[in-house]
């Protein structure tokens, strides 16, 4: 049984991705005066056409709850999930997550994702979120943690919870 949940982009997330683009594009026109269409000009307008590529390329999809496990799709790749590397899965509310830090990442242009620093556990955290609220975390055996947002995360939780078993997570001496 597959069920698939498209992301859906908050507003803030809409206005900040222009905001964004028309931030870059106005930089490349003022360096493309400013250096009247030199190598400088040129060296900042391939290096944030290539940026903006890499980010485009990892812009968060859709969660899709798999027999084996959950996929997180992105434009170009996806992250798997499998149901028995699941330690637990737990709701997150917003305020939890004001203490995110991004590491390597993107914050606001078409979604939030990327590696985090959770500076409240000070623990790198990947993300995969469209709109800043409705956190799902996962954290697997290895102690990773994921998280990202789904307007149906109850029924997201519900689902995954009948297929992860208790870990063992207690160190034997």
């Amino acid at each position: 049984m597959v069920k698939i949940y498209k992301y859906k982009l908050g507003c803030r997330v809409i206005y900040t991705s222009v905001i964004y683009l028309l931030l870059f594009v106005g930089v490349s026109v003022l360096l493309g005066f400013i250096y009247e269409g030199g190598y400088i000009s040129a060296w900042f307008i391939s290096l944030i056409l290539a940026v903006l590529a890499l980010m485009v390329l990892s812009i968060p999809r859709k969660v899709v709850l798999a027999d084996d496990g959950i996929e997180i799709h992105c434009i170009s790749d996806y992250t798997l999930l499998e149901y028995a590397d699941i330690a637990s899965i737990r709701p997150v509310e917003r305020k939890e997550m004001k203490a995110c830090l991004p590491i390597f990442g993107a914050v606001g242009f078409f979604g939030h994702y990327g590696r985090f620093l959770n500076l409240r556990t000070m623990e790198f955290v990947h993300i995969y979120a469209s709109r800043w609220d409705k956190f799902v975390e996962i954290t697997d055996c290895d102690g990773d943690k994921y998280y990202f947002s789904c307007e149906e995360r109850s029924d997201i939780i519900k689902h995954v919870e009948e297929f992860i078993k208790p870990h063992d997570t207690q160190e034997n001496i």
